[in-house]
């Protein structure tokens, strides 16, 4: 199998630079306007003074003075984006989009030179819409993204059977996909910091302390993932449940299944670079009676924590200390892409 992922570097900035040239090279980032607005992406010469996507503007503006700050123009980047999606669809028609600019392709059926191949690419989306692209090229979907990232920005690398492990082995467990904030400070505090470290912990200790997360990143790590270009229509909505070894009533134990609910959950959001702004819980009596309650939010929520926050006020609304449970579920609805922030400074 054969896997390109293309990642379109700093898209919103490098969109806006198309239309104000006269930043091209100069400090800028698309953001709120305000001081205590967020920043959405930052341009690379922005990033060299230590500028990233999620900060403050005061925060921004204080490590480079100089940093000129454009509002957010969301239809215009919708719009390039179809621009770019319509060049890749013509190197393969399967392409799947995760996220406003950045897809996998399925690509076993070019013949000959696949680098040769990927450069063309490159070349078609630049030429037609004036962008550029970093691409990786493994065997599969975790590795491709990797690769993609090696050589930001407008770089190409390829990712080979041969490499593994030896070449991820120095890399910061960040680097495993899906390995997110929470995830990585629970990892550091076992003493896990490097790719190297987690190569170390078997499988049964990883799906311990991080369920199903765990054993993705056991097996990422040793280059299996079996996950293949999907170019399906848009998610409607994301979740997981679990049917537990005995009913039980406990109040106590039901909410240990639910964080761990939550924790995989959020780990799949990562995954797939998803939020929502619906959260859902949803729990089976032993009498196999289903109850669901809702909740939907102003802002979009992934973490883990901001799940149990509202699940505290939900998990009343579905609980009967006379019944027995057999089976608790937690999902998110009303879906939108991680990479369009809020511009609020929360």
């Amino acid at each position: 199998m054969k896997i390109l992922h293309v990642d379109l570097d700093a898209f919103y900035a490098s969109v806006e630079e198309l239309d104000h040239p006269e930043y091209k090279n100069k400090p800028m980032a698309v953001g709120g306007q305000r001081d205590d607005g967020i920043l959405t992406t930052a341009n690379y010469a922005a990033r060299a003074y230590g500028v990233h996507s999620a900060m403050p503007v005061f925060m921004a503006k204080s490590l480079c003075p100089q940093l000129k700050v454009l509002p957010l123009h969301r239809e215009k980047y919708l719009e390039k984006s179809r621009e770019v999606f319509e060049v890749l669809k013509t190197f393969s028609p399967l392409v799947e989009q995760v996220s406003i600019d950045e897809a996998y392709l399925a690509i076993d059926h070019w013949p000959g030179d696949y680098e040769k191949r990927a450069w063309d690419l490159k070349k078609a989306v630049k030429d037609k819409t004036g962008l550029t692209l970093s691409v990786g090229l493994s065997y599969n979907k975790f590795l491709a993204k990797l690769a993609s990232d090696w050589k930001k920005p407008d770089g190409f690398f390829m990712i080979g059977p041969e490499d593994i492990p030896d070449l991820l082995l120095p890399l910061k467990v960040e680097k495993v996909h899906g390995v997110g904030q929470k995830s990585a400070e629970k990892l550091k505090a076992l003493g896990i910091y490097t790719v190297g470290d987690l190569y170390q912990l078997d499988r049964a200790f990883l799906y311990q302390h991080f369920n199903k997360a765990g054993i993705q990143w056991y097996d990422r790590i040793r280059g299996i993932d079996p996950r293949e270009v999907s170019p399906s229509g848009k998610r409607k909505s994301l979740g997981t449940e679990t049917t537990l070894e005995r009913a039980s009533q406990d109040p106590e134990v039901l909410w240990t299944y639910i964080l761990d609910l939550c924790r995989e959950l959020e780990g799949d959001c990562l995954d797939k670079n998803i939020q929502g702004y619906t959260l859902t819980l949803k729990v089976k009596t032993g009498k196999f009676k289903t109850h669901t309650r809702s909740r939907t939010l102003e802002l979009p929520i992934y973490r883990a924590e901001d799940m149990v926050l509202v699940l505290e006020d939900l998990f009343p609304e579905v609980y009967q200390k006379t019944e027995s449970y057999r089976l608790v579920g937690v999902s998110l609805s009303n879906l939108m892409d991680r990479s369009i922030r809020q511009l609020t400074f929360l």
